[in-house]
């Protein structure tokens, strides 16, 4: 049965409700804002004990998390368990219950909401009712010490107790301190913070006009060796250790094949290129005057792309230009190094291209005041699309642990100059043009 917890728990039909779910579900129905107990004597000095350490709990609650659930009220439902209401005697008065209840709670405690359903002549079932939390509240500590047969329902003068996922315990320092944040007012102070992009954001022309070209002179190459004529001085050479002579027929289908795949090659072939052709991208984030658990923080390039980023120290031809026939190294292995992305678990940076923009999103595990966090400007490269922008717009986000705030900012990014895709080519793969077969790269 599923509790409905949109709504106040206030009024007879609410209470039922409750009590149904209570009912068929038993102890499985205890959470943060519900209790339920099968029987209670009011009168005695335990079940009053029992109710005041519940109304403690609910009162030194958090605003932002009780209010997910039935408005941020907490109901004690007494005279009920699975599958079966008993109730418990009648003719308890709320005004006596208080009285039983104010050495415990003190004198600034908040007030309660009290109701009954019957359940025969004798027996009613019992709803205590606690007051949401709110933002200004200081945390409400017990005024009397009670000591009973069972330790756990015990309560000591000057103790906080807060609300766990079904029961009601001591306040470890963590929810002292939120506590503390609740009496300031709860909202944490508003964020001061510096968001700068390290790093170009660059423009790139003429890439896959480039790649064109090498496709066209690895095309002529290839086909020219049959005849042994030079290759055309617009075509790279790349290496070709290891490779074993194939027959006119293999080199027919090796050529064809090649040639299907040709698109998706100048695809990855220009993520290659780019990606270690260019310099990468950073982010440096201060927060000012204030710390900051857990955030995350989002950002948008607008109208731009993002490539990973690769160090041309190890940057490989054959990555940009798929030859027809690929070497095979067996100093290398079967797989290339160059090409794994590795990264370690819980590891803070993260992007994506989404549509026509990139979104990259930081996961620090914390900012403290006034000390900026940085990333390392290596795991990605960040292309305008549009030639002609001398900037773009990087719009983000923050939001940080136990806070409902969303914090935005928008920053305008120069553009890095225009560069030609051909000389970022040669600056990567520089050739010898004195080879006699037309050009090599080194």
């Amino acid at each position: 049965m599923t509790l409905n917890t949109d709504a106040v728990p206030l009024g007879e039909r609410a209470w039922q409700g409750i009590l149904d779910h209570v009912v068929a579900v038993g102890d499985a129905a205890e959470t943060t804002y519900l209790e339920a107990k099968s029987t209670l004597d009011l009168t005695s000095k335990a079940g009053t004990a029992k109710v005041a350490k519940f109304l403690l709990g609910a009162a030194n609650r958090l605003p932002h998390e009780a209010i997910r659930h039935f408005h941020g009220y907490a109901v004690l439902v007494i005279g009920a368990e699975a599958g079966t209401a008993r109730g418990v005697r009648r003719g308890l008065e709320a005004h006596e219950l208080e009285d039983r209840l104010r050495p415990y709670l003190g004198s600034q405690f908040p007030p309660f909401e009290f109701g009954r359903l019957n359940v025969d002549a004798e027996h009613e079932v019992l709803f205590i009712i606690a007051q949401p939390p709110q933002d200004g509240q200081p945390p409400f500590p017990c005024h009397k010490t009670y000591q009973g047969d069972d330790r756990r329902d015990n309560l000591e003068d000057g103790a906080v107790y807060v609300r766990g996922a079904s029961n009601t315990r001591p306040a470890r320092s963590g929810d002292l301190l939120a506590l503390v944040q609740r009496a300031k007012g709860g909202a944490k102070p508003p964020l001061d913070l510096d968001v700068q992009i390290v790093g170009p954001v660059n423009r790139v022309d003429r890439v896959e006009e480039v790649l064109e070209i090498l496709y066209d002179g690895e095309d002529e190459r290839f086909r020219r060796q049959l005849t042994g004529r030079p290759a055309s001085p617009l075509a790279f050479q790349p290496l070709a250790f290891g490779r074993q002579p194939l027959s006119p027929e293999e080199r027919a289908e090796r050529l064809a094949a090649w040639r299907l795949d040709r698109g998706s090659n100048i695809a990855r072939g220009r993520e290659y290129l780019l990606g270690v052709g260019l310099a990468g991208s950073g982010i440096r984030v201060t927060s000012h005057g204030r710390y900051v658990a857990r955030p995350q923080i989002v950002l948008t390039f607008h109208r731009c792309e993002a490539f990973d980023f690769r160090d041309a120290e190890d940057a490989v031809l054959d990555k940009v230009l798929e030859p027809v026939v690929r070497a095979r190294d067996p100093f290398s292995g079967a797989a290339r190094l160059d090409a794994l992305r590795l990264r370690p678990h819980a590891y803070p940076v993260a992007w994506e291209n989404i549509t026509e923009d990139v979104e990259v999103v930081l996961s620090p595990a914390s900012l403290r005041p006034d000390t900026p966090w940085s990333t390392q400007g290596d795991d990605y490269v960040v292309v305008a699309r549009d030639l002609e922008a001398s900037t773009v717009a990087v719009t983000w986000t923050l939001t940080e642990e136990d806070s409902d705030v969303v914090t935005r900012g928008e920053i305008a990014v120069p553009t890095r100059a225009v560069v030609m895709a051909s000389d970022l080519l040669f600056q990567v793969f520089p050739v010898d043009a004195g080879d006699g077969d037309g050009g090599s790269a080194k």
